[in-house]
């Protein structure tokens, strides 16, 4: 066999063959434009990212972002690039000068010949390509970056290594990600080595005798020794793994874990360790016997130790008596689970649900009922349209919210709807661009419907809600409770992607605007902060790349004065400005000094935390009132630990963001606070008035009464066997979905008063009788109740669910009779509303509105036509809840005040409860007054005070009027209005 020199130049007579010289700037050319193309979409994303954040104020966290992101790529794509040139370099540096002359390597020298003129263009386009494919993925890890580089500690440590909580949560994530990079740039660089060996003669699979050359093989074993040595680092890493794994029994680590993963993690390190010396010994040896057998032994012992060993001791070991060896396993993965989601300190009480009450307290069931709220924020959706939307361009969400205001001394629940903008209203003909973008703008007004109230007069058919709507021009409820107000909405729900605003020089105002609750339409020009600058040339440029939309540049509307608002949506403006937040699916919308803001909850959660049961956020929050656009935004689905550690606003005006720290002992938000400085304000800069508006919120309640289902349970034994876990029922009227949470105002057992709170029920587990009913204090004005979760549990599974409550108010022969001619002949829709259960003397009471909505108009609404209400073994209804409860209960219906009191019911069982519940607000705002003037709040002290003494004052009075009249004028309900006008609406 006869070999050659090969010095890198064709053979005498051989055509180099060259591109065409014009084929070559056609190529060139259009490479140049698609990189043009990607360099200016890429940087106007960022350019106007950086122009948003600082028009609102958080450009330190684009700063934060940007860099932290420009660092990792940079680093981690130069790492990758500079592995897998270097390894390419090598590998054609000590090439081979004599190649055998064998059919493969005259194959292929076609191949080195195309290589050679633009070989280091090659190299460095692979390297580069490869490196930005890396330095990507690496800015994606942002998150697991900065929460290593600002961990903190969470002052708790796990039962099995004995690491502080923060190692697993906080630095365990990042060291996985830095060994999982270093063997993917091992095995790239591998590759392309061995590419560029085979190429050159360096591996040579068809020629007997060595295959390999010694430069070839040195390098293979250095490649190989320090890949093995990097999984030995990882099988390190995966020993921690197991207290955060996800199992069928529990999460977190098992008895197999324990004893059979476990010490094989550790054997497969020591011989992975052995493997990385014998490839490293290879550098000399210059044999591959001992490595291929180390590796052999390796891929052996990963398959026998770490799949078939754990599955001889899950099946003979654990199975026959898995309660036995699993239990301290499981009760640990129920201490863990309490703790990650703030369960450890539910209260849960027996509660006895008596099947009546005594004619002496039917009284009392009415008082215990007067605060139900009838207006079902799902179905009056259509009635808030068609009644107060004024125009055909504004709506409100398809779920409205529920709040608490101070109206006449008294907490009163409220749904409410923000009037927005929603452009799908506009005739076709007026869907241009400036209509679109510089006319319609925004939405104005608040409507707001006393939940629990409905109007006294039921003479005539169908009965509308009772409106409290806040908008300026009308003095009504809601409007003496907040006062005048900011009504327009450029924020919002359902706000346009983008809006030009601002004064166009030479023209009058352009923006259409439906103010001051009139009919009629006025021009106006928005002058709040919010919104970027976009009058240069430059900014509209940079803007119609990022939008797709060349009217910027083109349209007389875009001038010096302009600005564009974009990211409007209130949930989406927190997410953007704390991305490292998991924000609640509902912002609900509050009047706060003058302003309509956005409150918005956002969570801090991670997938880390170890032995905690690990599920999906979407999973343990979906419920029937879930919609698709209504999920909550998430780093990261699946997590096992939860803390509502932020409160946020969104000005609906100008859209100034604020976020203030809500749970600050939180350790994952002092970790982002360090990350982000100055982004998040401390909780004592939260205004007054705000926390009297903030409640408790939906997701995280949904999330613990998911996990409280099965968590209630601590005994080992009793949670294998299944037999005592609950589940959240079916809603009655959509069976594929979870029955939503409520929110209401429940009796406080040790003050009488009335608290908001949020509440739920519990079904056995797969079956459909009720076992408990869970609330949630949400009234944030109080700190020390706030948050505190309650359950009754019923001592036996023989009360119906929701379910059966359900089946029993449709199959009811007087319901069906009434409801008979409203959904006869096709005129009309009989929909039922919330089915709410509700504590009461003597037992547990099931209320459900039923609405009817007429189907032969294009206006119609829902209209609270009766009240179903199930107590113990009885159905009742009526046209109010008193009535419903009377039938119930057998008796009359307290009559109205008709102003005759020559013959005055008798009050004095009522009156009376009135005035203790007003008392005990006092008392708590005297305790109050005490906290703040202890905390040196000596404005806050006495504004309490003078709430406490205005409760007093209302209290005498009553007894006073009692005294001087001898009877009360009317039912009491205990929140100031009579009984039709308090104890049902719409």
């Amino acid at each position: 066999m006869s070999d050659r020199f090969d010095d890198d130049l064709p053979e005498d007579g051989a055509e180099v063959r060259r591109p065409n010289g014009r084929s070559r700037a056609l190529l060139i050319t259009g490479v140049v434009l698609v990189l043009a193309f990607f360099a200016l979409t890429t940087f106007s994303t960022i350019y106007t990212d950086r122009l948003w954040y600082s028009a609102e104020g958080y450009g330190n966290v684009f700063s934060r972002l940007f860099w932290t992101r420009t660092g990792l790529f940079v680093i981690f794509g130069l790492l990758m690039a500079g592995a897998v040139g270097a390894n390419m370099y090598l590998a054609h540096r000590f090439r081979p000068f004599f190649r055998p002359d064998s059919p493969e390597q005259a194959g292929l020298e076609r191949y080195r010949d195309a290589v050679l003129p633009v070989r280091g263009w090659l190299l460095a386009g692979v390297s580069a390509v490869i490196g930005l494919f890396a330095g990507t993925a690496a800015a994606g890890e942002w998150r697991t970056y900065m929460l290593w580089a600002n961990r903190t500690s969470f002052n708790r440590a796990d039962l099995y290594f004995h690491k502080d909580i923060g190692f697993y949560v906080f630095e365990l994530p990042w060291l996985h990600y830095l060994v999982n990079f270093a063997m993917a740039a091992l095995v790239i660089a591998l590759l392309a080595a061995a590419t560029v060996h085979y190429l050159y003669g360096g591996i040579r699979l068809q020629t007997p005798g060595d295959r390999l050359t010694g430069a070839a093989q040195v390098q293979f074993s250095v490649l190989l020794g320090l890949f093995v040595l990097a999984k030995a680092a990882d099988y390190w890493l995966d020993r921690f793994d197991l207290v955060s794994a996800s199992g069928n029994l529990i999460d977190g680590i098992t008895y197999t874990d324990d004893h059979a993963v476990l010490p094989a993690k550790n054997i497969l390190l020591g011989i992975s360790v052995i493997c990385a010396v014998l490839f490293f010994l290879n550098i000399w040896r210059r044999t591959w016997t001992l490595p291929s057998v180390g590796l052999a032994l390796l891929v052996l012992s990963a398959v026998l130790l770490g799949m078939i060993w754990p599955g001889i001791v899950q099946a003979f070991q654990v199975r026959p008596t898995e309660p036995d060896k699993e239990a301290a396993y499981i009760k640990n993965n129920i201490s863990a689970t309490r703790e990650a989601y703030d369960l450890q300190d539910v209260e849960v009480v027996d509660y006895t649900e008596g099947s009546g009450v005594a004619s002496g307290d039917a009284e009392a069931v009415q008082a215990d009922t007067a605060s139900v709220p009838l207006v079902d924020p799902e179905l009056v959706h259509d009635a808030f349209e068609q009644i107060q939307q004024v125009r055909s361009y504004y709506s409100v969400s398809d779920v409205l919210d529920v709040d608490r205001y101070n109206i006449d001394g008294t907490d009163r629940a409220l749904v409410l709807g923000v009037r927005e903008l929603d452009q799908r209203g506009l005739p076709d003909d007026a869907r241009n661009w400036s209509n679109l973008h510089t006319v319609y703008t925004h939405g104005n007004g608040l409507i707001a419907a006393f939940a629990n109230q409905r109007p006294a007069d039921d003479a005539r058919e169908g009965t509308e809600i009772q409106w409290a709507q806040g908008q300026q021009a009308n003095q009504n409820a809601l409007q003496q409770a907040t006062g005048d107000f900011e009504s327009r909405v450029y924020y919002g729900e359902q706000s346009p992607d983008y809006s030009i605003v601002g004064k166009v020089p030479g023209a009058s105002d352009v923006e259409l605007d439906l103010g001051g609750g009139s009919d009629s339409s006025q021009a106006t020009t928005y002058a709040g902060k919010g919104g970027v600058q976009v009058g240069s040339l430059f900014r509209k440029l940079v803007y119609a790349v990022k939008f797709g939309d060349p009217n910027f540049l083109l349209s007389e509307r875009v001038n010096e004065n302009s600005k564009v608002l974009y990211i409007r949506n209130p949930r989406q403006r927190v997410q953007k400005v704390a991305p490292w937040l998991t924000v609640d699916s509902d912002a609900y919308p509050a009047v706060v000094d003058g302003r309509i803001l956005w409150i918005v909850d956002g969570y801090t959660t991670t997938d880390r935390y170890p032995l905690a049961e690990k599920e999906s956020i979407d999973t343990m929050t979906d419920d029937s009132l879930t919609q698709e656009n209504n999920l909550p935004i998430v780093p990261t689905d699946q997590i096992n630990y939860m803390r509502n550690a932020v409160k946020a606003t969104v000005d609906a005006y100008d859209g100034t963001v604020k976020l203030y720290a809500w749970d600050e002992s939180d350790p994952m938000l002092q970790a982002w606070r360090s990350a982000f400085p100055d982004t998040v304000l401390p909780r004592e800069d939260m205004p007054e008035e705000l926390i009297s508006h903030l409640r408790y919120p939906e997701d995280l309640f949904k999330v613990q009464r998911y996990q409280f289902a099965r968590y209630h349970v601590t005994d080992p034994g009793t949670f294998y066997q299944k037999d005592a876990w609950w589940q959240v029922p079916k809603d009655p009227e959509q069976p594929g979905k979870q029955q939503p949470p409520y929110r209401l105002f429940v009796q406080d057992p040790d003050t009488g008063a009335d608290k908001f709170a949020l509440t739920s029920v519990y079904v056995p587990y797969k079956k459909n009788n009720l076992a408990a009913f869970v609330s949630v204090d949400s009234d944030a004005t109080d700190p020390e109740t706030y948050g505190r979760i309650k359950v009754l549990q019923l001592p036996n599974e023989n009360t119906p669910g929701p379910g059966n409550i359900a089946n029993e108010m449709q199959s009811d022969t007087e319901v069906t009779q009434l409801l008979l001619p409203l959904s006869t002949g096709g005129s009309s829709r009989v929909t039922p509303g919330n089915l709410l259960t509700i504590p009461v003397t003597g037992g547990l009471m099931y209320v459900q509105p039923i609405y009817a909505t007429r189907q032969l108009s294009d206006a119609a609404y829902p209209i609270l036509r009766y009240v179903v209400v199930s107590y113990g073994d009885e159905v009742g209804i009526g046209t109010t809840l008193a009535e419903a409860i009377a039938d119930v209960l057998g008796t009359t219906t307290p009559p109205p005040d008709d102003g005759n009191t020559d013959n005055p019911p008798d009050n004095n069982s009522t009156i009376p409860a009135r005035v203790r519940n007003l008392l005990a607000q006092a008392e708590d705002d005297f305790a109050a007054a005490d906290r703040a003037f202890a905390a040196g709040k000596v404005g806050q002290w006495a504004n309490l005070m003078q709430e406490g003494r205005e409760k007093v004052d209302e209290a005498i009075r009553i007894l006073q009027e009692k005294a001087d009249s001898g009877s009360g004028s009317g039912t009491d309900t205990g929140d100031g209005t009579g009984s039709d006008s308090s104890s049902a609406a719409p």
